[in-house]
């Protein structure tokens, strides 16, 4: 067998070093991206390369030209979006499983990342407080969360009137109703789209200020629909944090043999905590829930969980049949029978190590820290005029609205122009969005280094960047 024609320890050892620099110096650069994609793309530009470099000049040039287009996502000040900090246990974990090499698609492929699964999927059923008869399906993200469920779901309801959409598609078949919340995530109307379910054939149900489906309007639109139909709630608004009220929702879709799920791609870890876990009780009754590691328990990247109370439903939506699969025994979890992908990297491992990291205690002390911190913030700059807060800080999202007195279209150019400040200073990331037909600030906090030392240093960005826009 040929060997490297370089050191593989020295290879491994420099990308380590590389990396923890990186990491140890994200708190003194700015937390933003020092080029932009057009930047990036222009340095990077060259024709394919017609001879090979040496690999240790190969790394050396990834790192250094790469730098100026990172953000800084693992870092203790960004507030983007809903992006967790990439623990280093978890990073560690995830560099083992690239080594490993393992391609975690059954059990005799690697038996040891089928064994971590099967471990680890039992403590996420317990960490969040699901039946412990469901199964799990580790995937991308939310994303492809939802897309199982959905799969899970679409295959379920239609079986109950007799027919096999595995086996006969959606042509001819009974139509679905999808009952959603007005404000849905976009990645759960992705796909619907996907399924062949549609984007825009959904009944939307209207939702109160903070975004969580209202009861009555619920039950109305349940009680238009006959045949298969499919109830779609979330845990965690985007933009507020608030959760749809689950011990009012789930009893209307019962009644009318709705197949639930709960999109709970961060809020769903509210279960973790018991500061937090009333906030999504009864969520415990859907029979599907997506879910991220890449947010709160701050696995790297990429990393989801398709969670569905009958595992039959979901081997029935993603079980794909080849003569060269080996057989399972019965009773025994096969990885592939639960995700869309057969060949797949081996993300059990930084989901097993990382709750056996944190532990229970530590997840939920994490998500009440993240919590408090997103209410001292939100106190700090709520006390300043003409700053409002428009949502109830209940989790860990901040929705800021500058210059609140004034006309809307005037309060969303004066919200912009402070999000595009704040940004160029650098000493913390936060993006923005819309809410209600207004521009806001939206913060997330949700690194699992973020300290009251940050919070306060983010309130003071935005108040300086806010005070200069003001004039």
């Amino acid at each position: 067998m040929p060997k490297p024609s370089f050191d593989q320890a020295g290879l491994f050892s420099d990308a380590a070093r590389r990396a923890a620099f990186f990491r140890e110096t994200l708190p003194d650069r700015r937390q933003r991206p020092l080029a932009d994609y057009g930047e990036m793309l222009r340095s990077l530009a060259a024709p394919t390369p017609e001879t090979g470099l040496p690999a240790d000049e190969v790394i050396g040039a990834l790192d250094e030209q790469m730098q100026p287009g990172l953000h800084a996502m693992a870092g203790r000040r960004f507030f983007g979006w809903v992006i967790g900090a990439s623990h280093p246990v978890g990073v560690a974990a995830d560099w083992l499983a690239s080594a490993w090499g393992q391609n975690a698609g059954n059990h005799q492929a690697s038996p040891a990342a089928a064994a971590t699964e099967t471990v680890a999927a039992g403590w996420l059923l317990d960490l969040l407080g699901l039946p412990r008869e469901a199964s799990v399906g580790f995937v991308t993200g939310a994303t492809v969360a939802n897309f199982v469920c959905l799969a899970a779901a679409r295959s379920e309801v239609l079986r109950r009137v007799g027919w096999d959409v595995e086996a006969r598609g959606l042509f001819g078949a009974p139509p679905i109703k999808v009952v959603i919340g007005d404000d849905a995530h976009t990645t759960v109307f992705s796909a619907l789209q996907l399924l062949g379910l549609g984007h825009d054939r959904v009944v939307r149900v209207a939702t109160d200020t903070q975004g969580r489906i209202e009861a009555e309007a619920f039950a109305v639109a349940l009680k238009a629909s006959e045949g298969p139909a499919i109830a779609v709630l979330q845990a965690g608004q985007i933009n507020t944090g608030a959760s749809d009220p689950f011990r009012r929702l789930m009893p209307f879709a019962h009644r009318h043999g709705a197949w639930i799920h709960v999109d709970g791609a961060f809020g769903l870890w509210a279960r973790a905590s018991a500061q937090t876990a009333e906030q999504v009780a009864g969520v415990e009754e859907a029979d599907s829930w997506a879910t991220d590691g890449h947010k709160w328990l701050q696995t790297p990247y990429d990393s989801g969980y398709a969670i569905i109370r009958d595992s039959q439903a979901h081997r029935r939506a993603m079980t794909a049949a080849a003569s060269y699969l080996p057989e399972v025994a019965a009773g025994e979890r096969d990885p592939s029978h639960f995700v869309p992908e057969l060949s797949r990297r081996a993300r059990g491992f930084p989901s097993w190590a990382m709750i056996r990291h944190l532990g229970r205690a530590g997840i939920a002390a994490m998500i009440e820290r993240h919590c408090a911190l997103a209410r001292r913030i939100a106190q700090a700059l709520e006390s300043e005029p003409g700053i409002s807060i428009l949502n109830q800080v209940c989790l860990n999202q901040i929705a800021v609205r500058f210059g609140s007195e004034l006309p809307v279209a005037e309060g969303d150019t004066l919200t912009q122009a402070v999000i595009a400040r704040l940004q160029a200073d650098g000493t913390c990331f936060a993006g923005g969005a819309r809410w209600r037909d207004r521009a806001i600030m939206r913060l997330s906090v949700i690194s699992w280094q973020t300290d009251t030392t940050d919070a306060d240093a983010t309130v003071a960005a935005i108040l300086s960047a806010w005070r200069a826009c003001r004039g």
